[in-house]
């Protein structure tokens, strides 16, 4: 066939746009502005095509039945609902075309871009919902000329700027939703003019100011949500015009004074809520008039006084938090009179004197969390008769007397917690009737008895604390759901259970100070998960079981004061985490075990009277990360302390005493950092150190030493050794005075210690801390300044939002990362931050990193960490050197995994819980072998609630959750969106916010608007995976690894917190994949 010409083909195309043209000029005016906005929409689905597009002969849209377009008999276009329809793109300006448009709801998409200006011109518009999209820019002046609107939804977009005055000329507005954007500025004074408004929602913007006086004239007005801004000033809520309003949330703002007296006058209130508004004052007695009222929270504000026994009154409470502030006095009887109440939360309070037995007589309640007062009185037997009780939490109070033995007979309990009180009497034998208990905590108690035997039977109990308590009798077999048992300071007979060996979720064994017996089941070493396993002052007996090697995540290992013999198993090698090892009071012998040189993370070793002995190795010293502790003393070791234990320049306490050792003392010159030395009962020879002198050093039972001439020391000091030149042998008295010297200091450290840690009746007691806060210097304080010459700039490593981060060398291979907090103001914010830093240095996990010292100084404090030499997950991922190895899915899948164990450990193990609240890859360092580590845990509470304002926004963009994008709010399921953001920075390669995103578009909302105009619905990484994973994905048991991550990334990211998995079902998820990946290859 010929090739057509020039002309012909102009011919034809001419014909062809003649053709289109006529048959698109059939359609009215209406029918063209929707084709024209088909032309801005990126994503448009086959239900619009299909109908739009192919039929164009008909003269309005709705002669075929376009879809989501509704006429009005004149054929002009009344009705556009387009929403949840998977359309993409932006809103184009022919929407102001159709000015018949009454309804216009394009919501549950994800367009973009601003509100176009035309949509004034739709005047007869009454129902406008543009909400949960990605619109941007500010709203538009011209919608004041919406004269006819009666619904307006733009919340869950990305606005910013002003709420315009025009608002005002919207008389006719019944509802108006402006929430989860970016608004700014004060709420306009006009607003009040909107007189019909039932229902405003403007919580989760960026607003400021005062809350206007205009509000006072909506007496329509049912429900007004204004929390998460940053609103000001005094609240005057309560004029006679807020008769019909039945929700007020001000939640999570930042107002002065006290919560309004007139409050009182809006009596069709059901639910008020007031958290964290930075209320002072009291609570107003007037609050009883809210005869209506279900739910009043005005927790975590400075309320003072007593608890109004006018709240009595509210009839329909069910709800009552006044929890977190500074209430006084006794719980009034009048409380018993809410024959609806369910939830009562008055924890963290000072409250006294007994809980009234009219509210135990409430059958409806649900939750009692009264814990964190001083609260009295036994718990009566009314308590046994609520039916549908769930949490009974009083831990730290002073309730004596005995627990009633039919707690548990009601079947919803799911938390007992009563630690820290003077209980008396036994453990109720039905605790789990109901087959749902959880938390199972009665620890610091003086109970006696039995642990009931039913506890096995309880496949729900997750957590067991019945530490410091009088129990006797042998353990019972437990649940294989458990997660964390303590059991210690009591009087527990017989053997271990090997049952113990199947509860697979296992974190944390302490079984200490009892009276055990028997050997240590080797079926503990099926406990992967295990962290902590402390079996110590008991009478076990036998080897240690190789078996236990399986432990391989394990941080602490204490089997002190027992009578097990044999050698170390040289399979421990495994415990790559390991950071404290007690082996003191028993009967091992042989050298110590080589294999130990291996453990990099050993900060504290204790093997004290044994029967280890030969020389001690060399190999010692290189073990540079003893700190707190090297205890070889009471053994048979011979020979010269090797010179190589000069490099453990950070150990803070040696004991080497009561061993065969000889030869001179003078390797200990270098080690700087002791606080505590005893090297009596040996064979020393020479001049004692300088340095050992002046601290609690014990020195009896080494005849041949003596103190140099040249010392400047004191001549108290002098006169108690012998001169290595005249060799003068001590006196009776001077050496007890010297014993008595160093008891009495030993005493007054250990002293110093127990003030550092106690943390009042909240928590358990801790041994072997470790972390000492200082006030003032100390030499290795001294070193890391010398090493970074006094924090200088060049020496940053990083800064965030809560300081800045120095590298610091101090030799021998010895590096650190050094965290320099700026305090605020308030001396007593920053008490507070030093008792809170202290409790993260207890906090122990693989997967967080440990603080190693923290300094208390007077303009800031420094944390001390181990220096982590791959940096930051953010620098492994985004910042990869030309050169470097690609991050390959393998690890990347194992990086998620670590960071979900570390987090679900704080969410779900630490009592009371940690909230993180910034969780970003810049907060997840990377150790030498690409394990991540968790930092900044528990730094933004501490931090940003020492602030004056509450308005602070804790968290970074685009890892904040939606519900709290511009405040600061509490919950697990923030940190589980933060997450999940990560996750998809893992899949992906692309950063949270990316340049190659469109304008006000975040990970989160790329990632589910590409995925929705992807045609394979089971391949949801294929077109976010990052490019350099393709060739490794091309495995189909990675790649459905991947798709499957993925999918668990958007569960997380679910803007609705209920939705978002926890994180320990996140660690079960994730781990499911691991084992599929494994299993499948093991097959092939």
């Amino acid at each position: 066939m010929r090739n057509l010409g020039y002309v012909e083909i102009t011919l034809l195309c001419s014909l062809f746009v003649h053709f289109r043209i006529d048959s698109v000029s059939s359609l009215n005016s209406d029918g063209l502005a929707l084709l024209s906005l088909l032309n801005h929409f990126d994503k448009v689905p086959l239900e619009v095509t299909s109908t739009w597009k192919n039929n164009t002969s008909q003269t309005t849209p709705c002669d075929n039945n376009w879809f989501g377009v509704i006429c009005d008999p004149s054929g002009n276009v009344e009705t556009l609902n387009l929403t949840a329809s998977g359309l993409s793109g932006q809103l184009g300006s022919e929407i102001g075309e159709l000015k018949s448009l009454v309804t216009l709801d394009l919501s549950l998409n994800t367009f973009s871009g601003l509100l176009p200006s035309t949509l004034g011109n739709c005047t007869s518009l009454e129902y406008l919902d543009l909400s949960n999209n990605g619109f941007s820019g500010e709203i538009p002046d011209i919608f004041g000329s919406l004269q006819n609107l009666t619904f307006l939804y733009l919340d869950r977009n990305n606005l910013s700027g002003l709420i315009p005055a025009t608002i005002g000329r919207l008389i006719e507005l019944v509802d108006l939703r402006l929430s989860y954007n970016n608004l700014s500025g004060t709420i306009p004074e006009s607003i009040g003019n909107c007189t019909k408004l039932e229902y405003m929602a403007l919580n989760n913007n960026k607003f400021n100011g005062s809350l206007p006086g205009s509000f006072n004239l909506l007496e329509n007005l049912g429900e007004l949500f204004v929390s998460n801004n940053s609103l000001g000033g005094r609240l005057h809520f309560g004029s006679s015009n807020c008769k019909k309003l039945v929700t007020l949330d001000l939640s999570f703002n930042d107002f002065q004074g006290s919560v309004p007296p007139e409050i009182g006058n809006c009596s069709s209130l059901h639910s008020l809520l007031m958290v964290k508004c930075n209320l002072t004052g009291t609570i107003p007695s007037s609050m009883g008039m809210l005869k209506k009222v279900s739910v009043i929270d005005l927790s975590d504000n400075r309320l003072s006084g007593n608890i109004p026994q006018e709240l009595g009154n509210c009839s329909s409470l069910e709800t009552l938090k006044l929890n977190d502030n500074q209430l006084q006095g006794e719980i009034p009887p009048a409380l018993g009179k809410l024959k609806k109440l369910q939830s009562l939360e008055l924890f963290f309070n000072k409250l006294s004197g007994e809980i009234p037995i009219g509210i135990w007589k409430i059958q409806s309640l649900t939750h009692m969390l009264l814990y964190n007062n001083t609260l009295t009185g036994e718990l009566p037997v009314e308590v046994t008769q609520l039916k549908h009780l769930k949490k009974l939490t009083l831990f730290n109070n002073s309730f004596y007397g005995e627990i009633p033995m039919s707690l548990g007979m009601n079947r919803s309990l799911e938390e007992v917690d009563l630690l820290g009180n003077r209980f008396t009497g036994e453990i109720p034998p039905h605790l789990c009737h109901g087959h749902k208990l959880r938390l199972f905590i009665l620890g610091s108690n003086q109970l006696h008895g039995k642990i009931p035997a039913s506890i096995s039977q309880c496949k729900t109990l997750e957590r067991v604390r019945l530490e410091d308590n009088k129990l006797s009798g042998v353990l019972p077999e437990f649940p294989q759901s458990l997660s964390y048992v303590n059991l210690g300071s009591n009087s527990f007979e017989g053997s271990i259970p090997r049952s113990l060996g199947s509860c697979k979720n296992l974190l944390t064994i302490d079984l200490s100070r009892n009276k055990l017996t028997g050997l240590i089941p080797p079926e503990l070493g099926n406990l992967q998960s295990l962290g902590q396993l402390n079996l110590s002052h008991n009478h076990l007996e036998g080897p240690l079981p190789s078996q236990l090697s399986g432990c391989a995540r394990l941080l602490d290992f204490d089997v002190g004061s027992n009578s097990l013999n044999g050698s170390v198993p040289s399979s421990f090698r495994s415990w790559k985490s390991l950071s404290t090892l007690v082996l003191s009071d028993n009967n091992f012998l042989g050298a110590i075990p080589q294999f130990l040189a291996e453990l990099d993370r050993l900060s504290n070793l204790r093997i004290a009277r044994n029967a280890f002995g030969g020389e001690i190795p060399s190999w010692v010293g290189l073990l540079n990360s003893l700190r707190y502790g090297l205890d070889l003393s009471g053994n048979v070791f011979t020979g010269e302390i090797p010179t190589t234990l000069g490099a453990l320049i950070n150990l803070e306490r040696l004991n080497i005493s009561n061993n065969k050792l000889t030869g001179s003392l003078s390797v200990l010159q270098s080690l700087k950092s002791l606080s505590q030395v005893d090297v009596s009962y040996n064979q020393f020879t020479g001049p004692i150190p300088v340095n050992l002198i002046s601290n609690s050093s014990k020195f009896s039972g080494n005849p041949d030493l003596c103190i140099q001439p040249s010392y400047s020391v004191s001549a108290i000091i002098r006169n108690e050794f012998k001169s290595c030149k005249g060799q003068v042998k001590l006196s009776t008295w001077k050496i007890a005075l010297i014993a008595a010297g160093s008891s009495l200091s030993v005493v007054a450290l250990l002293f110093a210690i127990v003030l550092i840690f106690c943390r009042g009746k909240r928590g358990a007691k801790t041994e072997d801390a470790n972390i000492l806060a200082e006030e003032g210097l100390s030499l290795l304080l001294n070193k890391v300044l010398a090493a970074t010459d006094n924090l200088d700039d060049k020496y940053i490593i990083g800064r965030g939002a809560h300081g800045v981060v120095y590298r610091a060398s101090l030799g021998s291979g010895e590096e650190y990362a050094v965290k320099k907090l700026i305090f605020s103001e308030h001396i007593r914010a920053n008490q507070n931050m030093k008792r809170e830093i202290e409790t993260i240095g207890l906090v122990r996990h693989r997967n967080l990193i440990r603080l190693e010292r923290f300094w208390m100084r007077k303009e800031d404090g420094l944390m001390l960490y181990q220096y982590m030499p791959n940096g930051s997950l953010h620098d492994v991922l985004h910042r990869g050197n030309q050169g470097e190895a690609v991050l390959d899915w393998s690890a990347r899948f194992n990086i998620a995994l670590g960071i979900s164990h570390g987090l679900a450990y704080l969410h779900h193990d630490c009592h009371p819980p940690i909230i993180h609240r910034d969780i970003k890859p810049e907060n997840i360092l990377m150790d030498s072998d690409m394990e991540p580590h968790i930092g900044d845990f528990g730094l933004a509470r501490i931090l940003d609630d020492s602030t004056v304002s509450t308005a602070t926004v804790t968290g970074t963009t685009g890892y904040i959750a939606p519900e709290n994008a511009y405040k600061t709010v509490r919950s697990k399921e923030s940190d589980v969106y933060s997450y999940g953001v990560v996750l998809l920075e893992l899949v992906t390669g692309k950063r949270a916010l990316d340049r190659s995103f469109p304008e006000d578009i975040n990970i989160v909302s790329w990632v589910r608007s590409v995925l929705s105009s992807y045609e394979d619905e089971d391949d949801t990484a294929g077109p976010i995976v990052d490019p350099k994973l393709v060739d490794e994905l091309l495995d189909t048991k990675l790649r459905e690894q991947a798709i499957q991550v993925t999918d668990l990334a958007l569960r997380c990211t679910d803007k609705r917190p209920e939705n978002r998995p926890s994180m320990r079902d996140v660690v079960k998820d994730l781990t499911d994949l691991k084992t599929f990946v494994s299993t499948s290859a093991s097959v092939h």
